[in-house]
């Protein structure tokens, strides 16, 4: 038997501390395992809190500007109902979207141990990620913010502090969907406003003054422009995404694909968690995104095919794909 390194497609930092087995720390226990995900990122956090203000603002001037002062009572009730509920559920998809694991390596696992524990067979192919010293999964990629490697990684949104990966994929996706409706709809509700401020005395149409009323409609109306266009973009690119089972890195990278595609309606019933239901427009429902294990990957290896000590140590002491392969 011997070792056959196969060189990866990617550039790495080949600095000597990555690449060294005793630098990796082992995996965290399984106790530890229930703590909340967040990303401590300044420039995330404030993107994070930028767009939840934005929100707020925009209720603001959708309510106390337009509705409240309106001298139809179901026009407002019915609106402001919608427009709260969209917003409320915007928010909702955020903030899963931002404390939700994407999806994450176990960091610190390129361990000997771990590596005898996969008893790879003849022919498996596995990657050691230098700087998280992770045994990395296919289509796994390593992201420089949030230092782990995450499972199909789309990219790294800093509106939603995270990145965008296979246990989140849905609520970043509802979140770009009722942030393009609450837009959509404030828009139209400006037309509206303006429409009947003109045909009206402008003293009766908004609690404010004339001037002020100007200034914050245009400014929600340039708002809710700009993240109508921006949400649309970014809900279209991911729900080709999920149907073509390309994330947006293996797109740019134009990667070949190496794995069998689940595209079209079972890629979106996959990351949306099951058969289509309104849970697929609910924030708050749990996904199961673990694909059950062949039997075969189950089953031991034979003897002759489990690496030896002697190959694991040269395995974690190079940035290659390792490939067990008989003599």
């Amino acid at each position: 038997m011997m070792i056959t390194p196969v060189h990866r497609f990617r550039d790495i930092e080949r600095k000597p501390e990555y690449l060294q087995p005793e630098k990796c720390v082992p995996p965290p226990s399984r106790a530890s395992l229930g703590t909340m995900w967040f990303i401590r990122d300044g420039c995330g956090i404030a993107c994070a809190v930028v767009t939840w203000m934005l929100v707020f603002y925009a209720d603001f001037v959708v309510l106390l500007v337009m509705l409240v002062p309106s001298r139809d009572y179901v026009y407002s009730v019915i609106n402001g109902t919608l427009f709260n509920t969209l917003a409320f559920l915007a928010l909702a998809s955020h903030f899963r979207a931002m404390l939700t694991d994407p999806g994450a390596v176990p960091k610190g696992n390129a361990t000997k141990e771990f590596i005898e524990s996969l008893q790879l067979k003849p022919g498996q192919v596995v990657y050691k990620c230098p700087k998280c010293c992770s045994i990395k999964p296919d289509r796994a990629h390593h992201c420089s913010v949030c230092k782990r490697c995450i499972r199909k990684m789309d990219h790294h949104c800093p509106w939603v502090n995270n990145c965008v990966g296979e246990n989140n994929q849905k609520y970043f996706v509802l979140f770009t969907m009722y942030i393009a409706l609450i837009s959509l709809h404030a828009l139209i509700m400006v037309g509206f406003h303006f429409l009947y401020c003109f045909e009206e005395d402008w003293t009766k149409c908004s609690s404010f003054s004339p001037p002020t009323t100007v200034i914050l409609l245009i400014l929600l109306c340039f708002e809710a422009l700009l993240f109508l266009i921006f949400t649309s973009v970014m809900f279209g690119t991911q729900v080709h995404s999920i149907c073509t089972d390309e994330t947006g890195i293996e797109r740019l990278k134009n990667q070949q694909p190496t794995w069998e595609k689940t595209s079209g309606w079972e890629g979106m019933k996959l990351a949306f968690g099951g058969a289509f239901s309104l849970g697929w427009f609910n924030p708050f429902s749990n996904l199961n995104c673990e694909s059950p294990v062949p039997a075969e990957a189950v089953a031991a290896a034979p003897a002759s095919a489990i690496m030896t000590q002697e190959e694991i140590e040269q395995f974690l002491a190079r940035d290659v794909a390792v490939q067990v392969l008989h003599e």
